[in-house]
């Protein structure tokens, strides 16, 4: 079964370094120490849930997500109008505001909606929401150790996907907020949002945008200390309550390297399950 007609990448299982051996990273996110993992086969999508395929889901079996439930979520201040009502902002991150009417289908609020951009990641959905599409779609979110398998496309303690520079040859292979974050992005990737899932060139593995455009959700719950003790053979992650955060990587579109270097491979962040955000999206992987 494929309803949303995933293009599978089979990747062939086998041992990789995962954690990040630079030193490059933040310390309290748990990025180390690095140890070996070793991977059973598995297949995996190339590109993030489009916003096409999340409305196929939607549109088959009436399914209601928790930002349309909770009528609001978190939308980047540079995407509101000027004349915006005052609203909740977040402590100690003032450019998410709250805004009533943000959902998947207008990630920008109620004024916003996704007409062209079919082909763009999903957004504002939770892990809730994404574990009810898996089990439509006939798939699985993956497992943090499986994601950064795949993100890294056979190379060794590499930062990104293509390798160790951020612009080879200035070129652009993701993105990332380009400017002084929050307040000017000069666009210089070609995007302020979120851009089509196939916008960048693909790592060695086929997958795209590994790193940047939006963060994506993995099955583990989240423990920062979690690699002193993973298991060397498929890890599932630490054994924690099922409201526990749970892991996302690959940064996202608002990653800038002034307050969130993330766009690396090997970094790390977390979310609660029911937590939706306009920069937040999934991959799956086939559930065999």
């Amino acid at each position: 079964m494929n309803p949303a007609a995933i293009d599978w990448v089979e990747l062939e299982g086998g041992s990789f370094r995962m954690g990040n051996p630079r030193g490059d990273g933040y310390p309290q996110d748990g990025e180390g120490p690095v140890h070996e993992v070793t991977l059973t086969s598995f297949a995996i999508a190339p590109t993030t849930v489009t916003n096409d395929q999340f409305a196929k889901f939607v549109g088959e079996t009436d399914y209601t997500t928790e930002a349309e439930e909770f009528g609001w979520s978190f939308v980047f201040t540079m995407f509101l109008p000027e004349d915006f009502e005052p609203t909740r902002a977040v402590q100690r991150a003032e450019w998410w505001r709250q805004v009533n009417g943000a959902d998947w289908r207008h990630p920008e609020g109620p004024q916003s909606d996704i007409s062209g951009r079919g082909d763009h990641p999903v957004v504002q959905i939770s892990w809730n929401d994404a574990t009810a599409f898996c089990g439509w779609a006939g798939a699985r979110l993956p497992t943090e150790a499986e994601w950064e398998y795949a993100a890294r496309g056979g190379l060794d303690g590499k930062p990104f996907p293509w390798g160790s520079d951020l612009e080879p040859g200035g070129e652009h292979r993701m993105n990332v907020f380009q400017g002084t974050f929050p307040a000017e992005n000069s666009c210089a990737d070609g995007y302020a949002g979120t851009a089509p899932v196939k916008a960048f060139p693909p790592n060695a593995f086929g997958l795209y945008e590994m790193t940047g455009n939006v963060w994506e959700m993995c099955s583990d719950s989240y423990s920062a200390s979690y690699y002193e003790l993973s298991d060397a053979v498929d890890p599932q992650g630490p054994d924690l309550p099922d409201e526990s955060p749970r892991v996302q990587r690959g940064g996202s579109y608002l990653c800038h390297a002034s307050y969130c270097m993330r766009y690396r491979t090997d970094a790390r962040s977390n979310n609660t399950p029911e937590s939706c955000a306009g920069n937040l999206g999934m991959r799956v992987v086939r559930a065999d």
